[in-house]
Order: C-alpha cells, then sequence, then structure tokens
C-alpha cells in the first residue's frame, strides 16, 4: 500500500478534497448554499437527536442490517472462495440508495427545505428519495434521461405512485449525465427552498462527504457480521462503480484493514468512445459536476457519449474518493463487459434463487471470476447493491424469453 490509509477516514480537507480530487466548482450563486448544506450536515453529523431519528428509521423502516448471506451453492458450483453477498436488495425499496435518502431528506427537512430534488439513472435513487420524501412529507422531483425512463418503467410508476414529479430530459444522451446537468440547473433557479439529494458520492463538496457516511453502514455491519460468521475478515471486498455510493459504502470500514478491496466498472460492449463507462479505467482528470475527478471527455473537457447494460452505472464521471483511492493505489478497479453481466445475472439467479440489478451483476461478473482462482479458504464479499425487479422485462427482451 503506498499512503497511511487510516488517514483515509479523515478526508475531504477543510476544502472538500480527497488528495487532489473532489473540490467545489459551481457557479457563486450556489457557493454560499452548499456552505449552508456543509454546516447543517456536520451538526447534524454530532447531534444525538438527529443520529437517533435516522437508526431508528434504517432499523425499523429500511429494515437494517441487511444480511450477509454465505452463497452456499454458488461457492460450490465455482470451486473456489467463499462468496459472501451484503443483501442490500433486501432494503426497503430494493437497494442501497435509501440510506442516504433517509439521511438526505432528515437533512432538508431539518434545514427547512420544502422540495428535494434529484437525478436518477436506474431508477433507484430515485425511487428512494420518492420514498423518503413522503415518509417526511416533501415535495419530490426526480430528473431521469428518456433512455432510462424507457428501460426502467417500473421505477418510474413507482416514483409517481410515491408523489413524486418525474422530468423527462431529452437533452444530450439522454440518460444519467444529462439527469445530473437538468437538475442542477434547476436547484440553482431554487436553492432557497429545494435540497438537491444527490444520487452518489459524486458533485460538489460537501456531498461525496455526506452520502459516503450515510452509506458507511453497510461496510460496519458487513464487518461485524463476517467477524461473527467466520471469526476473520474477508480477503477481498468487491463492489460495482459508476459514480461509486455503494462501493465506497462497504470500502470505507475496511480501508485501514489488510483486505483487498475491488471495484467493477461497466466496460460496455467495447473499448471505443460510446461502447462503455469505465470511467478510471479510461478516463483522464478533469471537472464535472462541480467536481475535480476522473471523467471520460475529449481533448476539449467535453464529456463523451457513454454505455453500459446497467442505467445506474451509464456515468461519464466518477466520485472523488474513487479517483483518490485509485491514485494511491489502495483500490483496483476492473471492469466486467455487458455479455458478462448478463451471464452473472442469469447464474445468480439460477444458482441462488436471488435476482440482481444489472449494476450489481457487474460485480458479481468478477467475484465469479475471482473465486474460480482462489482457494477454498479465502473469503470475498460481493455488494449486492439492488434487487434486478426493476431489469427483469429489459433483461427478457434482450434475451427474447
Amino acid at each position: 500500500m503506498k499512503t497511511n490509509i487510516k488517514s483515509l477516514k479523515n478526508l475531504p480537507d477543510e476544502n472538500g478534497y480527497y488528495g487532489e480530487f473532489g473540490g467545489s466548482f459551481v457557479p457563486p450563486q450556489l457557493v454560499e448554499p452548499l456552505k449552508e448544506i456543509e454546516r447543517e450536515y456536520l451538526k447534524a453529523k454530532d447531534d444525538p437527536a438527529f443520529q437517533k431519528e435516522y437508526r431508528d428509521l434504517l432499523k425499523n423502516y429500511v429494515g437494517r442490517p441487511s444480511p450477509l448471506y454465505f452463497a452456499k451453492n454458488l461457492t460450490e458450483k465455482l470451486g473456489g472462495a467463499k462468496i459472501y453477498l451484503k443483501r442490500e436488495d433486501l432494503n426497503h425499496t430494493g437497494a442501497h440508495k435509501i440510506n442516504h435518502c433517509i439521511g438526505e431528506a432528515l437533512l432538508a427537512k431539518r434545514m427547512g427545505k420544502k422540495k428535494v430534488l434529484a437525478e436518477t439513472g436506474a431508477g433507484q435513487h430515485g425511487v428512494a428519495l420518492a420514498t423518503a420524501a413522503a415518509l417526511l412529507g416533501l415535495e419530490c422531483e426526480i430528473h431521469m434521461g428518456s433512455i432510462d425512463v424507457e428501460k426502467e418503467n417500473p421505477n418510474v410508476t413507482r416514483m409517481k405512485l410515491l408523489g413524486a414529479k418525474v422530468v423527462e430530459v431529452t437533452t444530450g444522451g439522454k440518460c444519467l449525465k444529462d439527469a445530473v446537468d437538468s437538475a442542477f440547473a434547476t436547484f440553482i433557479e431554487e436553492y432557497k427552498t429545494t435540497f438537491f439529494a444527490i444520487g452518489s458520492v459524486v458533485g460538489p463538496h460537501p456531498y461525496p462527504m455526506i452520502v459516503r457516511d450515510f452509506q458507511s453502514i453497510v461496510g460496519k455491519e458487513a464487518k461485524e457480521q463476517i467477524l461473527e460468521q467466520e471469526k476473520r475478515l474477508p480477503d477481498y471486498i468487491v463492489g460495482c462503480v459508476g459514480g461509486g455510493s455503494n462501493a465506497i459504502g462497504l470500502f470505507h470500514e475496511f480501508l485501514d484493514d489488510e483486505v483487498k478491496l475491488i471495484g467493477v466498472e461497466p466496460a460496455g460492449i467495447g473499448k471505443s468512445v460510446g461502447q462503455h463507462a469505465a470511467t478510471i479505467t479510461f478516463g483522464t482528470e478533469g471537472v464535472i459536476h462541480g467536481m475535480k475527478t476522473f471523467v471520460l471527455q475529449n481533448k476539449e473537457g467535453i464529456p463523451n457519449p457513454v454505455h453500459s447494460i446497467a442505467s445506474g452505472l451509464d456515468y461519464p464521471g466518477v466520485g472523488p474518493i474513487h479517483a483518490y483511492l485509485k491514485s494511491i493505489g489502495r483500490v483496483l478497479y476492473t471492469s466486467a463487459s455487458d455479455d458478462e453481466t448478463i451471464k452473472a445475472f442469469l447464474e445468480l439467479s439460477q444458482v441462488e434463487g436471488i435476482i440482481p440489478a444489472l449494476e450489481s451483476a457487474h460485480a458479481i461478473a468478477y467475484a465469479t471470476k475471482l473465486a474460480s482462482t482462489l482457494s477454498k479458504d479465502k473469503i470475498i464479499i460481493v455488494n449486492l447493491s439492488g434487487r434486478g425487479d426493476k431489469d427483469v422485462d429489459y433483461v427478457a427482451k434482450l434475451l427474447n424469453i
């Protein structure tokens, strides 16, 4: 390892940087609103009443702790390392997103905001935020690219049923990046009454820190659970990476342990521009959505079109925490193709009776390849970040089922 990893839990610095990544690159009118969010969050973080309400909702509303499940059938089939699944798919709303959405909605209400605003790709963040808004009596507006509206229509219906306004974005590539652009434009106009509840560890400071902190419950539980079940820490931890919230949620608690951390990006259908969304693998340093990070971009700094079979991963940037962890060599970032992802989607469904989200299936794809190369005394934890209910119609159409 190339750094004192124990210091990572103290990041970001006072300017919102993780090493050279992060910061806040925003229009002048958003500087003070973001500082206000940071001030109020830090107060809430140290407020026992706020934390008690948050933990109570995680337990009694979300259904935490989520199980750490030993995938016995899959492990036996592969003949190698033990595979454990952190079952975020069993949370209320079906993914890890509810962890930070409950926190962001509580913070919005504490600040006296009337509405929460967000972008979404696969729709899981949109559904989770709409759920939290309904619970806490807030208005909710979700921006979603038209490509993703078509692919993930069940989640669009769920958002509307929960009372959210869904804004279909038809500009640019009509996917997640464009939904973020659209939501930011609305936030600039409505920041006095609206809380922008960003859906991943992306965006200007303090958002990566806020979402990381709320998602860190995943790794805290997983550490306790694996110590209880195996009496030791795992050898490997694997999570898919788009913006990177589910991965950092699992990774964060293990940063100062001798555990190998692996982030799996979407390799899509090829290495050419527009065929993948493997930002850390192929990107260069740049600024996107208010943060300095790795970006899939052209020579002029304009984000490239991207592709992934998983709507939640088709983003041309990545959270600055992941960019930093890549730069210091703490996390290995690799990728899985669309074909490998579909194979893993089907394998987990048919071997364990668990239908994963296509996002999560990227991590499953890499973990199954890894497990088969390891001895039986090794342990892998995979973050099963979401369930595949939202994807079954799309996959069925692809496979002519």
